[in-house]
């Protein structure tokens, strides 16, 4: 298949630019893979398509303030830096993407806060937008990424055309959130609620942890027409041996085991044993899914409503196949459903 083929209409009404009111009320699309049927349901609603012993694998990273706005030293022209990864902790080195790219050069010094509270110094060139900086901090690691979080705004997608607002802070995040280093959420778990939680573990589905901090590479375009050629960035990720054992007793009773979102789906197909089981992790993984793939560990999926021609979208059609995953993306426009991030969820079973 090329990219061409993944390409679909979407008006610009149904990006959703703020998230519903509730968590576990957003509506939910229910994509049976077998039967080629689609139902439309609200969120909470997944409670009844598990049972005792499945598992859910979530994605636990949390999103940190990765974007600043400043200025340059000298003349004042204002400007943005977009935290991508830290290098290193004790030095307190990042990889950013800067912009306007053209007006910050190496030895460049850039100021943050109205009083100038924190100030880094350009180190290196990396792409064409791309620097790394050191930030220059005499605080302890804590106080430093305090600050950060004070200075820094929440990193929502671009195609949410608002300033970030304090809503943001608590909805773009997960509300099983706990290892800072993603730069955007694992936005199928969004919908996910404490109380929904609950009643869940109530029912016996388990929850297994796994981590995977999400990059921008991860939405950036495909540019080669041949999927084949395409090469996702490298993406941090750990999967605990807890996780492993709930996963792996989940398989051998014949349970179900979900995916909560595409981060986690590549997290869970990238650390597969000969027999098709689960094995601890702690590294990188740059795998690209797209058809024809064959799934070791994933039975069903959470997943949101996709941009065209993303690595996302291309995943999700690997998954459920192309033609069922465009006939419910038309009936999903037709429907109005709500796109992207804070968008509406598909249950694919």
């Amino acid at each position: 298949m090329k990219l061409s083929d993944f390409d679909f209409n979407l008006p610009k009404e149904l990006i959703a630019q703020y998230p519903p009111e509730t968590r576990d009320e957003s509506r939910l699309m229910v994509v049976n893979r077998k039967t080629g049927t689609i139902e439309h349901k609200i969120f909470k609603d997944v409670l009844g398509y598990f049972d005792d012993g499945d598992v859910m694998v979530i994605n636990n990273t949390k999103v940190f303030s990765a974007r600043l706005f400043g200025k340059k030293e000298k003349t004042g022209a204002k400007i943005e830096v977009f935290l991508l990864r830290e290098l290193s902790a004790e030095n307190r080195l990042w990889d950013v993407l800067v912009d306007p790219a053209r007006k910050i050069r190496v030895g460049n010094k850039l100021y943050f806060g109205d009083n100038d509270e924190l100030v880094a110094e350009v180190v290196d060139n990396t792409t064409s937008r791309g620097r790394t900086i050191r930030f220059l901090f005499n605080g302890t690691n804590d106080e430093f990424r305090a600050v950060l979080d004070v200075l820094g705004n929440t990193p929502l997608p671009k195609y949410i055309k608002r300033k970030p607002e304090d809503i943001d802070k608590e909805r773009y995040q997960t509300v099983y959130a706990k290892h800072e280093g993603a730069v955007a959420a694992p936005t199928a778990g969004l919908h996910f609620s404490t109380e929904l939680m609950k009643r869940l573990a109530l029912k016996g589905i388990n929850f297994a942890e796994v981590t995977l901090h999400i990059g921008l590479g991860t939405f950036r375009p495909i540019e080669v027409e041949d999927l084949s050629k395409h090469k996702m960035d490298a993406e941090y990720y750990h999967i605990p041996e807890a996780t492993t054992n709930l996963v792996n007793t989940a398989k051998d009773n014949l349970k179900k085991v979900c995916a909560i979102g595409t981060t986690s789906v590549r997290t869970i197909e990238s650390s597969v044993t000969a027999m098709h089981r689960l094995k601890p992790a702690d590294g990188w993984t740059n795998l690209f899914i797209y058809p024809p793939y064959e799934f070791k560990i994933t039975d069903c999926m959470i997943t949101n409503f996709h941009l065209p021609q993303t690595s996302l979208i291309i995943m999700i059609c690997a998954f459920a196949g192309f033609d069922l995953v465009m006939k419910a993306y038309e009936e999903a426009v037709k429907e109005k459903y709500q796109f992207f991030s804070y968008g509406d969820a598909m249950l694919i079973l």
